[in-house]
């Protein structure tokens, strides 16, 4: 979709402390991700190099669904790997699947738009699918990729709700016993100062976990006046600011230190009780702007959780979480410095200025080598869906300013759903 996933925001004082791409962030107009994390970073490069890619001699034929910043982000990637013939593209708007087919040099006859355009790029005879644009559709896309066994490269917010959430996990089990890759494209956990503080939470180094204290704090999303139909809020990074179309800040953005947190814990949350509002001027979409939740987890672990979506010069973009022990404290983060403070497994470290990219560049040499090497164990799946209900589960409780059980949550069952009619087959 046109301008999706991590373009730009609007606030000059991200775009003052750092740019990831010169041009196109200083021009976008419309809210974004990127902006947010590429100014989240750390000061240091870390010391480790992204993942180098093993074997280029064989060429994943893959096609790209999205036309926005990830789309042409990852497909840039790809493209500098080496390891990949981009055979195909999709967008629902024409004139952005001609432009990013254009950009990687695809074939016209296979540059394909409207809702249906991802089972025409499946069709067209790729091996491989990058699910990369608006995440309501994410689960069908991905179905429709392991139905017709090719691999699955997909982006997050897998899904906007639990039942496809749970469709992505039973997914990857199936992409496994095809012999399939299904990557989730995360990077705090692939940071190497991220990664050692969580190694060492897991082996013990806090003693046991006491309490948690996280952030997601960020600027608001573009939320302009709704038109006839759905179509205008599929461009420009509209549908953050729609829940069923983004899942809300808490899965959009939050999700990155959530999956840090997962990475960690190694499981999901059992309940949350929290409250959210919508309080910026002229709300058109349903996303919260404030939120503050409590999850609790089997053995008593507390959660404290607090996000925000506001334009109102805060210390945004604050994506970090300290963990304390009965012992030692930690701290992850999507930038600045990170440790383990006290205890047997004392470490200081500083992430990656550059986390943004070397995640995804980690993550495109990852799946290269997986669907080359054939390995199909999928692990970022299980991490994915144990983070995408633990913030569904805090989205709803906090919305319905009540306490809500993990279990309560599955049972429901609760689909969103958007309305499709007057769009473009």
């Amino acid at each position: 979709m046109a301008q999706t996933m991590h373009s730009n925001r609007t606030h000059s004082t991200d775009m003052d402390r750092r740019s990831f791409i010169s041009g196109t962030l200083a021009a976008t107009a419309a809210g974004s991700l990127l902006g947010a994390l590429a100014s989240h970073a750390a000061e240091k490069p870390a010391t480790e190099p992204a993942s180098a890619p093993a074997d280029l001699k064989r060429k994943v034929k893959i096609g790209i669904i999205g036309g926005g910043h990830r789309g042409n982000f990852v497909g840039d990637i790809m493209k500098k790997h080496g390891g990949y013939d981009i055979h195909a593209v999709a967008d629902y708007f024409p004139e952005v699947a001609q432009k990013l087919g254009g950009h990687f040099g695809v074939d016209k006859s296979r540059r394909f738009s409207g809702l249906s355009g991802y089972k025409k790029v499946l069709d067209s005879g790729v091996e491989a699918l990058a699910v990369l644009d608006v995440p309501y559709f994410y689960p069908r896309q991905a179905q429709a990729a392991v139905d017709a066994g090719c691999h699955v490269y997909i982006a997050k917010p897998v899904a906007v709700d639990a039942p496809g959430t749970l469709i992505i996990g039973e997914l990857g089990k199936q992409a496994t016993k095809k012999n399939r890759c299904f990557l989730v494209d995360y990077q705090l956990p692939l940071d190497p100062a991220n990664s050692e503080v969580i190694g060492r939470v897991r082996q013990g180094g806090l003693g046991a976990l006491a309490h948690i204290l996280s952030f997601g704090r960020t600027g608001g999303w573009a939320d302009p006046p709704k038109g006839p139909t759905i179509e205008s809020r599929l461009q420009n990074e509209i549908w953050l600011s729609d829940v069923a179309l983004g899942g809300d800040t808490i899965l959009s953005y939050d999700i990155h230190i959530i999956d840090g947190l997962m990475a960690m814990l190694g499981k999901q949350a059992v309940s949350a009780v929290g409250a959210s509002r919508i309080c910026r001027p002229q709300p058109h979409g349903d996303r919260m702007d404030a939120c503050g939740l409590v999850f609790e987890f089997d053995d008593g672990l507390l959660w404290t959780h607090v996000t925000q979506s506001l334009d109102n010069n805060a210390d945004f973009s604050d994506m970090t979480a300290s963990v304390f022990g009965v012992s030692a404290t930690a701290r992850i983060s999507y930038g600045d410095k990170v440790y383990v403070r006290g205890g047997s497994k004392h470490y200081v470290g500083v992430v990656s200025q550059g986390i943004y990219n070397e995640g995804a560049e980690r993550n495109v040499a990852d799946f290269h080598r997986n669907v080359t090497e054939g390995h199909f164990e999928n692990a970022t799946v299980k991490r994915a869906v144990d983070g995408h209900l633990t913030a569904i589960l805090g989205r709803e409780a906090a919305a319905r300013h009540t306490k809500l059980t993990m279990a309560e949550l599955l049972k429901e069952n609760k689909r969103l759903q958007v309305d499709l009619s007057g769009l473009k087959a």
